[in-house]
């Protein structure tokens, strides 16, 4: 599992909103510091630990949902100037902005990139609000403008993931990975006629056989006809040409 942040890289030039670059981080057993370790943090702690990293809090006390967790680290003290340099990511949750800006400030001196909750001056990176259903994620993030509205985005996008999402994937993975296989490449125009509401319905209806003949006939992959024969769609045999023949990759084509 990843973890979906937005990078802000125009540090120190002035700007209310300034744009992000929304990326998602794999953070497998790499080092992070959680700077407090109340509510909040044990929030973030849930995240950060989902998502494979290993988590050191530094805070004199803890909430129990930080306290009696058995897999961090959790060092019984202040925080002290400079430590965050020896970390990945650093996340500050104490509601006290000398503290928020003294870790930001030594993340930026170590090329350290920090959040503060609630605390967007003293940010080099923000947390957009998530919807997840397996390895489907979509984020959500208004540049730090209302969490709120990012929250309530978040619900309705999660609605659609939890109905087919999941099932719509499986069938989108395995055809990939058999046009990728029989034509070197999982580029093809079909993929954006295929994919609409119509595929979609068909498997909430687990009408699977025909949403994968549909899917397969836009990419130009082998059908079945009603007798059970199975033959070639017409663009098929084009599409494996145009592979061998080390056709240009489109910007514009989906895979």
């Amino acid at each position: 599992m990843t973890y979906p942040i937005s990078f802000i890289l125009n540090s120190g030039v002035p700007s209310a909103f300034p744009a992000t670059y929304p990326v998602q981080l794999d953070l497998n057993d790499r080092p992070v510091l959680v700077v407090g370790a109340g509510r909040v943090a044990a929030a973030k702690i849930n995240k950060l630990t989902a998502a494979g990293a290993r988590v050191t809090v530094v805070a004199p006390d803890a909430v129990p949902a930080v306290a009696n967790r058995t897999d961090i680290a959790w060092l019984r003290r202040r925080y002290r100037q400079g430590e965050v340099a020896a970390y990945r990511l650093g996340v500050t949750t104490t509601g006290d902005a000398s503290v928020d800006s003294q870790v930001f400030a030594d993340g930026e001196r170590a090329g350290v990139f920090i959040n503060s909750a609630d605390d967007t001056e003293n940010c080099s990176f923000i947390l957009p609000a998530v919807a997840r259903r397996s390895t489907i994620s979509v984020t959500v993030g208004t540049e730090g403008r209302s969490p709120a509205l990012a929250s309530w985005l978040r619900g309705r996008f999660q609605t659609d993931l939890d109905n087919g999402m999941e099932d719509l994937l499986t069938l989108l993975a395995g055809t990939r990975t058999e046009l990728r296989a029989r034509t070197g490449s999982s580029e093809h125009p079909g993929w954006r006629t295929a994919l609409d509401d119509d595929l979609l319905e068909l498997v909430r209806d687990n009408n699977i056989a025909v949403a994968t003949e549909r899917l397969r006939h836009a990419l130009g992959l082998p059908t079945h006809d009603t007798n059970g024969s199975t033959g070639d769609s017409d663009s098929n045999s084009e599409s494996r040409a145009g592979s061998r023949s080390g056709t240009p990759r489109s910007e514009g084509l989906l895979t």
